[in-house]
């Protein structure tokens, strides 16, 4: 028999034991860095939510997400197309610096790769401990290029590596890291048996099941709605006759009967994509640790017979894909993280692509490289407004196969300045208060040339000359990017 004294020593070290114990695994919880999951749709507009004014169809998951989390009225995406656009959200560097600054083409398969001395956001995630994946369009590269996402951070990639090819949501092939996965099941015309994107949200399952006990870094590319506007029929039928429609023949893309239901049907099948990963993340108790963003590359494309002004998809913005006008650049922007940002809240910090990088540093306990344009906006995030560090100004220039449509733009406080059709250096500016007038349409330059001087001076100063993305005054030759990869 044990005595009372043997039997409440023993007593009092088990519960020293498992308080230590517990104190460890507490502080092993609280220790685990949040999980990161940024999900980028494709050309879809700043008004093409239902949480920012879209009224022809509903999005009540994404809706959901503003309702559980933060709201931004004032972000913008890095370019006005894709490549470039992407190019400064994986690297914190804005166009006027950045590597990629349009859409330049690489045959048979891909773009004008980022180079290897590029430094990524996966690539700091990855060395702060995190996994890191990619699943849908990517557009930087080429296979096997250094611009390949497993050469630029990523641990796992799935989907199109070329920009081009995401144009069809019934490929032929896809990409799993360096294998080249067939569907021959899918052609260009007739035959339709896998839908791109829905592969690419069973995969970001799957992705998030496997990772679920680990920090992982999760970029869902989806390439929806981006043209073709084409979509399963299950998604189309609620649509069908809601609409007076106009068909599209084809020509460029996929010909479509249907395109405005089309549109609402790729919309809305997203919109119950992203409601089954919040449901997963809960499912896993793991959503109070995961911070989701949502957004889109830039402004609503007018390709394949989609109508922007009938859905209202630049949400009374001026401009569409293409344009450097508000319509073209500010993007929906939406960030939960239950427990940490507050519900329902929502800010008009001016804030861009570039800004990721180093919020996604802070928020892994990472230093961020130096030199970049991003500023975090973690304190954002966190409801700290006062210590939220705010940008001078936002900059952005965007280059063409016809180099007479490049253009530039500033934003400065509530002052906006484009420079269109830069054929000479110098050239004047349309200059528009945001505040006063967010549609663009009141060109007060002439009223204000103090304000003109400043932001000519930001975009003489913020243009580092480029050997692939030249002004037309500077090179009359554009030098393309070469793939080595065997035919």
């Amino acid at each position: 028999m044990f005595s009372r004294k043997a039997i409440t020593k023993f007593f009092a070290l088990a519960l020293v034991y498992l308080t230590v114990a517990g104190n460890a695994w507490a502080g092993k919880k609280k220790k685990r860095k949040p999980n990161i999951i940024f999900i980028l749709a494709d050309d879809l507009g700043y008004g093409d939510l239902s949480c920012y004014g879209q009224t022809k169809f509903s999005t009540p998951n994404i809706d959901r997400m503003a309702e559980r989390g933060l709201r931004f009225t004032d972000h913008y995406s890095g370019s006005t197309v894709c490549a470039p656009s992407r190019c400064t959200l994986m690297t914190g560097f804005h166009t006027g610096h950045s590597y990629i600054r349009g859409n330049q083409e690489v045959k048979p398969e891909g773009q004008l790769p980022i180079p290897a001395s590029s430094v990524t956001v996966a690539e700091v995630l990855k060395q702060a401990g995190y996994t890191t994946g990619v699943i849908g369009k990517w557009g930087m590269g080429y296979p096997g290029s250094e611009g390949d996402p497993n050469n630029q951070g990523f641990d796992y990639f799935f989907g199109y590596n070329c920009q081009r090819e995401a144009h069809h949501y019934y490929p032929t092939h896809l990409w799993r890291n360096q294998e080249r996965v067939e569907y021959p099941e899918n052609n260009l015309k007739e035959k339709k048996g896998k839908y791109s994107h829905d592969l690419f949200t069973e995969d970001a399952l799957r992705f998030v099941r496997e990772n679920k006990d680990n920090p992982f870094f999760l970029y869902l590319a989806y390439s929806v709605p981006h043209a073709d506007v084409d979509v399963p029929e299950d998604s189309m039928k609620p649509f069908i006759g809601k609409f007076d429609e106009k068909p599209y023949k084809g020509g460029g893309y996929l010909a479509q009967p249907t395109p405005k239901a089309a549109h609402a049907g790729m919309v809305t099948r997203m919109d119950g994509d992203i409601g089954k990963l919040n449901k997963l993340l809960a499912d896993l108790d793991i959503d109070e640790n995961t911070l989701v963003i949502f957004t889109s590359d830039n402004g609503p494309h007018v390709e394949g017979g989609h109508n922007p002004a009938f859905f209202n998809s630049a949400g009374g913005l001026r401009g569409v894909k293409r344009d450097l006008y508000e319509g073209g650049i500010r993007a929906p922007f939406i960030a939960m993280w239950p427990g940490t940002v507050k519900a329902g809240s929502e800010t008009d910090h001016p804030s861009a692509f570039w800004d990721f990088l180093p919020t996604a540093c802070e928020i892994a306990g990472y230093q961020a490289p130096v030199g970049i344009d991003g500023i975090s906006y973690l304190p954002t995030l966190l409801g700290k407004s006062p210590k939220q560090k705010k940008h001078e100004y936002l900059y952005w220039e965007f280059h063409t196969k016809a180099q007479t449509r490049d253009k530039q733009a500033v934003r400065k406080g509530d002052w906006k300045g484009v420079r269109m059709k830069i054929k000479t250096a110098g050239q004047p500016i349309e200059l528009y208060n945001l505040a006063k007038d967010p549609g663009e349409k009141n060109n007060v330059a002439s009223k204000y040339p103090e304000i003109v001087a400043e932001i000519t001076a930001i975009m003489d100063q913020q243009h580092v000359k480029s050997e692939y993305f030249p002004f037309s005054y500077e090179s009359t030759k554009i030098r393309k990017a070469k793939t080595k990869r065997p035919q």
